[in-house]
């Protein structure tokens, strides 16, 4: 069986051409083969356009959907601004909603659509290597791609919608609330798991492209792995590592990978370890607004992550001491292991899963804020401090419907007043941290996705 007819089957439908005869009537063997093995990004290479087939034909049971352009536009209200969700190397990407009534058979359920930008630094092989991937590969902590667009010159993917939008946002970002210390071990062990699986595929998938902005988090925090456009598959047999154009990104990419072009799994691990460090700090890898010698993240903190004594000079400030101490130095003794210079250094994923998940249950040393609740008792006289602030118990309802009877006592009450709502209002200001004493009384099951609180 020539490798020339096996490529065939793998291109879709948009570039087919006219009057093709059936595939399976064409190549039956090849057909049956090929659903027994996961379709490779390889078979696609230097591929004949006369022999060009349907590529749904090659992901049987894969329940991947194939949209119309028009059936995309009409589900994003043409591509609104009000329905734009944000941009990357890709395309833009919207915010949609799909049900039975666009296809039979389909969940009712928000999704993105991404649209490859014709003049971006993405192509049709990017686009394929989505659809190839993900169309086969379905797991927890990778995000599900629902179905794809081929017309003319449009390319367009469609995924389940990730409503706390990725991680980078909600480290980095400003308006969003400080991720508690139990909730960036969550979404680390969460993204851990899906490079665990595609590390340990039969045929081996190189994500190439770990960060921040490409973990998505779904409404309980769970993070799931996107944007597989650069993903390649591993070696194979005897060979140690798989030779490519340098891709990716400045500041994840492994040291090995830019200077020889060399990539394995373990280049994973090294940006895993980069994304930890950034959990841990609370700072980008790369940031040109730091004094120069701690712009870049990895070589200004490494040093600090083999000193147990030192690792909490590093953490992130926000934090406000809120995390476990014992934690905070295993996952930084992890985070710099997965730095290593040396790919055979470095641990697996699983060894990282290990390592990071009983973390999760190490809560004996994290501090909890005090808050003092004033008791609210009916029989007893109280004193409205100011609309929905908290009331202050007056003992033995002296003041009780009485006005003040001298200036100096009631600019002395209402000093203490103030007082008492600016301190409220300080120990309110702690309550995202709150989750932490939950997790006490609830234990694991509060960062369970099937029983995990509202998020944050």
């Amino acid at each position: 069986m020539s490798f020339k007819k096996i490529k065939s089957f793998f291109i879709p439908s948009c570039l087919k051409p006219k009057n093709n005869p059936s595939s399976e009537a064409r190549f039956p063997a090849v057909s049956k083969q090929i659903s027994s093995r996961r379709l490779s990004i390889s078979d696609l290479s230097n591929s004949s356009v006369s022999l060009m087939s349907d590529l749904s034909n090659s992901l049987i049971g894969s329940n991947l959907h194939i949209f119309t352009l028009k059936e995309l536009k009409n589900i994003t209200q043409d591509f609104s601004k009000s329905n734009f969700l944000g941009e990357g190397g890709f395309g833009q990407v919207y915010k949609g909603f799909i049900d039975d009534k666009l296809r039979p058979g389909l969940e009712a359920q928000s999704v993105a659509v991404k649209v490859l930008d014709l003049d971006g630094k993405q192509g049709h092989r990017e686009w394929l290597a989505e659809v190839i991937f993900l169309g086969q590969l379905k797991h927890p902590h990778l995000v599900n791609l629902i179905g794809y667009c081929c017309e003319d010159e449009h390319r367009l993917l469609v995924y389940e919608f990730m409503p706390r939008g990725n991680l980078d946002n909600r480290l980095f970002e400003s308006y969003s609330a400080t991720l508690p210390w139990l909730r960036r071990l969550q979404i680390a062990v969460g993204a851990a798991k899906g490079l665990t699986f595609l590390h340990e595929e039969d045929k081996p998938v190189i994500y190439r492209d770990f960060k921040a902005s490409n973990i998505l988090l779904n409404s309980d925090f769970t993070s799931k792995l996107s944007d597989f456009g650069l993903a390649i598959d591993g070696p194979e047999g005897d060979e140690s590592h798989v030779t490519t154009r340098v891709m990716g990104t400045q500041g994840y990419a492994a040291p090995e990978y830019i200077m020889t072009g060399h990539v394995t799994t373990m280049s994973d691990v090294f940006s895993f370890g980069v994304v930890l460090l950034e959990l841990l700090t609370g700072r980008r890898c790369l940031d040109k607004t730091r004094p120069n010698r701690e712009q870049n993240l990895v070589d200004w903190a490494k040093p600090f992550l083999k000193d147990a004594h030192k690792v909490d000079r590093i953490m992130d400030p926000r934090l406000e001491g809120q995390y476990s101490s014992e934690g905070a130095r295993k996952a930084a003794t992890l985070a710099y292991h997965c730095l290593s210079q040396h790919p055979k250094c470095r641990p697996t994923m699983s060894f990282v899963i290990k390592t990071l998940e009983p973390l999760l249950d190490v809560t004996h040393d994290i501090s909890i804020p005090f808050v003092y609740v004033v008791p609210h008792d009916e029989g007893k006289g109280q004193e409205n401090v100011s609309g929905n602030e908290c009331y202050a118990a007056v003992p033995n309802g002296k003041h009780k419907g009485k006005e003040t009877d001298t200036k100096g006592k009631g600019y002395r009450r209402s000093r203490k007043g103030h007082r008492h709502k600016h301190r409220i209002r300080s120990l309110r200001s702690n309550a995202v941290y709150s989750d932490t004493a939950l997790y006490r009384t609830l234990g694991s099951g509060l960062y369970s996705p099937k029983t995990s609180s509202k998020g944050n």
